[in-house]
């Protein structure tokens, strides 16, 4: 308790500073999941892309973040074994938080597409673990962890290949794809609204006073996909075609329908990801700010201070715009060549399986999920569109984010424990 109460301030600051950092990490190479495919399929350029992110996770991280987190993220350790030395989960939190910085920072500079869920996940069960006690990690949930590996990019890649194949069988391969595209857009637009609005729903506005039953939930969704539909139908019955345009003219025409939606799921994409994953670094921040306020009292949830959420949002504005296009390039252009309908196909597969997985509550990682997508939309098309190169070391680094994150969280934590001359 004497160290908590003689350096409260201190570990608070500390924790902030490293909270910043790994929202920072976050913003360079988690929000090139809402953003990629856009980018690589043309339908928006970097900078346009890094403004629409900045201001749409900004806004799902400040006004969605959450008013009240759960202090330990999705539970993966147990808080009984620190009720005695407070002390070493404020350490463990601050070496968890600067451990899952670095090893985004070095993933975002390599381009390598990482979860920044596991790398927290990954660093907190390092320091536990190690520091404390094996017994305080919740190992069956690290084990759902790693199997998500398989999982989550199997589901997305089979949705994304089933929306692309059925967009191709119904438009592209048809005589008039153009007229094809006037009456079938409505329907994926009514599904792109549906799925966008469970996932903003689930994900998104539970935090702001929002919390909407399921059937409640599913009903808003319904009645904005009619919506969005309607107008759809609307939009697209204006479009003004020549029939005498040669087929190439068409698949253009009917692409750049496709870019338009391609770009509002993006940005619905961003607002869902900016309230969802802000709680990657504003959560270990909360709870050694909960710890030090109550002077070493252990809660499994914690208000927010009123400057936790922005210290969250800013950093992944900042971290987006400062190294963010080079994760954008892996997945825009690095897996397989994008078009704004593949990539549509790839971000709705990749919101619908959010949405299953909240659902379900399968642990999963947004980044996983659309480079799963990605690799669904590219396997249509065969296996010789993919760059397997470029999938080789995506796989390999998804393996080492967890024991990366872990390995740096133990160095930090023993350094910590030294400074503050803790045994």
């Amino acid at each position: 308790m004497d160290i908590i109460s003689s350096y409260g301030m201190i570990l608070v600051i500390m924790a902030a500073v490293f909270g910043f950092f790994m929202a920072w990490g976050i913003g360079a190479n988690d929000v090139a999941n809402a953003m990629g495919t856009s980018v690589g399929s043309k339908a928006l350029t970097i900078k346009q892309a890094i403004l629409i992110a900045m201001i749409f996770e900004f806004a799902g991280a400040y006004l969605a973040g959450g008013e009240v987190t759960s202090t330990i993220r999705k539970g993966i350790i147990d808080s009984g074994y620190f009720a005695n030395s407070p002390e070493l989960l404020v350490f463990g939190m601050i070496s968890a938080l600067l451990a899952a910085g670095v090893w985004l920072l070095i993933a975002s500079y390599l381009g390598w597409p990482v979860s920044t869920t596991h790398s927290i996940i990954g660093a907190i069960v390092g320091f536990s673990a190690i520091g404390v006690s094996m017994d305080s990690v919740q190992w069956t949930k690290v084990g759902a962890v790693v199997g998500s590996w398989v999982i989550t990019p199997a589901i997305s890649g089979f949705i994304a290949y089933l929306i692309f194949m059925s967009a191709q069988k119904l438009i592209f391969d048809r005589e008039n794809p153009l007229k094809m595209a006037q009456r079938y857009v409505p329907f994926y637009m009514g599904l792109a609204g549906f799925v966008l609005s469970l996932v903003t729903i689930k994900k998104g506005l539970k935090h702001v006073g929002l919390d909407l039953g399921a059937a409640e939930g599913y009903l808003w969704a319904i009645g904005i996909a009619v919506i969005v539909f309607v107008i759809g139908k609307m939009a697209i019955s204006r479009l003004k075609f020549n029939p005498s345009d040669d087929k190439e003219m068409h698949y253009t025409n009917v692409e750049k329908v496709f870019a338009v939606l391609m770009v509002v799921t993006a940005c619905a994409m961003a607002f869902a990801h900016g309230s969802n994953d802000v709680a990657n670094a504003i959560g270990p921040l909360a709870a050694v700010v909960s710890i030090v306020s109550s002077g070493g009292e252990i809660s499994s949830k914690a208000a927010l201070a009123w400057w936790v959420l922005p210290v969250g949002a800013i950093g992944i504005v900042a971290g987006l715009a400062m190294l963010g296009k080079r994760v954008i390039a892996t997945i825009g252009q690095g897996i397989t060549h994008l078009t704004p309908s593949r990539g549509f196909a790839a971000e709705l597969a990749a919101a619908t399986t959010v949405v299953l997985a909240s659902g379900t509550g399968l642990p999963i990682s947004t980044t996983q999920t659309l480079v799963g997508a990605v690799l669904g939309v590219g396997m249509a098309r065969g296996i010789a569109a993919l760059n397997l190169g470029v999938v080789r070391n995506i796989v390999v680094s998804w393996v080492v984010t967890l024991p990366a994150g872990a390995f740096m969280s133990i160095i930090f934590f023993y350094i910590l424990k030294a400074i503050f001359g803790v045994a």
